[in-house]
C-alpha cells in the first residue's frame, strides 16, 4: 500500500508582483503543487488582466485561468510605506517573481539581481519581453507582438493569410520556462542553500517553441510553408470533411501507415504501391492529388465511420473540435479532469492541471481571489497592528 505525499511544494512561500499571463500563469503552477502565492496588486483595479473580459460568470476568463490559489494583497508600490510591505513580504519568501515593464522592478529594488545579492536564499524571477539587455530591452511586448517577433505567425495559417496562434503562446511559453526554472532553482538550493536569480525572455522562450520551422529554415535553406491545419513536410496530414459536415484530421507517419489507409479506408490498395504514392516524398510532391484521394473517400462517410475506419487500421486521426466539444470531451470526463473552483462570483468549472502524482494529493486548486481581499490578514501577519493599518486604509497605500 502506498503512502500518500504531502504536496511537493508544501512550505514554500512564493511571492509575486504579477500582471497579465506569463508571471501569473507561472506562479499557479507553484500555488497548484502546494505552495503559499501571495499576489501584490495596485489598490486602483489590480492586475490590470482583471479587466480583459466578464466572460466568466462577470470576471475575466484569463483572471481566472491564470489565479486561483493565491492570496491577493493590494498594496501600492509607489508609496514608501507600501514598497516596505512588499519588502518586509519578500524578507519571508522563497520565491519572488516579477514582470513589470522593464527597468522598473530595478527602479524599486525588486529586480532579481538587487534581491539576490541581499539575501543568497531567495530565488527570485524576472519574466520579460526581450531580456534585459539588447536593443529590444525596452519595448513594450504583450503576446501577440512577441508571436510575430519570434516567427512564430510567420509559419501559422494558409498559404495567402499568416495567423496567430488562438493562445498566447508567448506568455505560456515563458510561464512554463519560469516554473521549471524556480523548480530546478529550488532543487539546487536544497542542496547548496543558494538561490539565485531566474531570468526568462517571452521572445526567447518562444523562439525554443519554434524549433522545428527555424531548424529547417536555418540548416535546410527555406522555412516550412504555411498549410493550415496541414503539415509541411508529412502527407496525408490534414483535415478532410465528412459527409455529416464535420471535419476529421489523419496523419499517416509513414509508408506502412499510407498501405494500410490505401487498403483498409479508401478501398485502394493499388495506391500503397503506386510509384506516386508509395513513399512520404512522393507524397509530398504529389499533395494535392495524395489529399484528393483522402477527401473523395473520408466525403462519402460520417464522422463516426470514418473515425472507426482509421482507428482499426491504425492511423492516427482526431475530430477537428470546437471549444463546446472540449468542455464535454468523453475523455477528459472519464478520466474525471474536472474540478469546481471558488471564485468572488461561485463555482467555476476548470480542469485539474495536468502534472499527476499518484502517490500525492491532488492539486490544491483553491480560491479565486478578490482583489485585496487577504490585505489585512497578510498585514496582521507582518506585525502591521489595526491602527496603522487603519492608516495605510486612509492613505489609499492598501486596499
Amino acid at each position: 500500500m502506498s503512502i500518500q505525499q504531502p504536496p511537493p511544494l508544501e512550505g514554500v512561500t512564493v511571492v509575486a508582483v504579477e500582471q497579465a499571463v506569463s508571471a501569473p500563469f507561472a506562479t499557479r503552477q507553484l500555488a497548484d503543487l502546494g505552495a503559499r502565492v501571495i499576489k501584490v496588486e495596485r489598490p486602483d483595479g489590480g492586475d490590470f488582466a482583471r479587466g480583459y473580459d466578464t466572460a466568466a460568470g462577470g470576471l475575466a476568463s484569463h483572471f481566472v485561468w491564470c489565479n486561483r490559489g493565491k492570496e491577493s494583497v493590494a498594496v501600492d508600490l509607489k508609496d514608501p510605506r507600501g514598497l516596505e510591505v512588499v519588502r518586509r513580504l519578500v524578507a519571508g519568501a522563497d520565491v519572488f517573481v516579477q514582470n513589470l515593464a522593464q527597468g522598473a522592478a530595478a527602479r524599486l529594488g525588486l529586480d532579481a539581481a538587487t534581491l539576490c545579492a541581499g539575501d543568497p536564499r531567495l530565488i527570485a524571477v524576472d519574466i520579460s519581453g526581450y531580456g534585459a539587455g539588447g536593443p529590444y530591452a525596452h519595448k513594450r511586448a504583450y503576446d501577440m507582438l512577441v508571436q510575430c517577433e519570434a516567427g512564430l505567425v510567420s509559419v501559422t495559417g494558409t498559404p495567402e493569410q499568416p495567423v496567430k496562434a488562438g493562445i498566447p503562446a508567448a506568455d505560456i511559453a515563458a510561464a512554463m520556462y519560469a516554473f521549471s526554472g524556480v523548480l530546478a532553482a529550488l532543487l539546487r538550493r536544497a542542496t547548496t542553500g543558494l538561490g539565485g536569480p531566474v531570468e526568462i525572455s517571452m521572445l526567447e522562450a518562444l523562439t525554443e517553441w519554434m524549433g522545428h520551422p527555424l531548424h529547417h529554415g536555418m540548416h535546410g535553406g527555406e522555412a516550412p510553408a504555411r498549410t493550415g491545419v496541414a503539415h509541411a513536410v508529412i502527407a496525408p496530414y490534414d483535415a478532410f470533411s465528412t459527409a455529416d459536415d464535420g471535419l476529421v484530421l489523419l496523419s499517416v507517419q509513414n509508408d506502412r501507415e499510407w498501405r494500410r489507409l490505401a487498403e483498409q479506408v479508401l478501398g485502394r490498395p493499388e495506391l500503397g504501391v503506386d510509384p506516386a504514392y508509395a513513399t512520404n516524398t512522393a507524397r509530398v510532391a504529389h499533395r494535392e492529388q495524395t489529399d484528393a484521394v483522402v477527401a473523395e473517400a473520408l466525403a462519402s462517410m460520417g464522422t463516426a465511420e470514418a473515425i472507426g475506419l482509421l482507428d482499426t487500421a491504425g492511423i492516427a486521426c482526431a475530430r477537428l473540435n470546437s471549444v463546446a466539444d472540449v468542455a464535454a470531451h468523453p475523455q477528459l470526463a472519464a478520466r474525471g479532469r474536472w474540478r469546481e473552483v471558488d471564485t468572488p462570483v461561485g463555482p467555476l468549472r476548470a480542469m485539474l492541471p495536468p502534472i499527476t502524482l499518484p502517490d500525492g494529493p491532488e492539486a490544491r486548486m483553491g480560491a479565486v481571489p478578490a482583489l485585496g481581499e487577504h490585505t489585512d490578514a497578510v498585514l496582521e501577519e507582518l506585525g502591521v497592528d489595526a491602527g496603522e493599518r487603519s492608516v495605510l486604509r486612509r492613505d489609499g497605500v492598501v486596499a
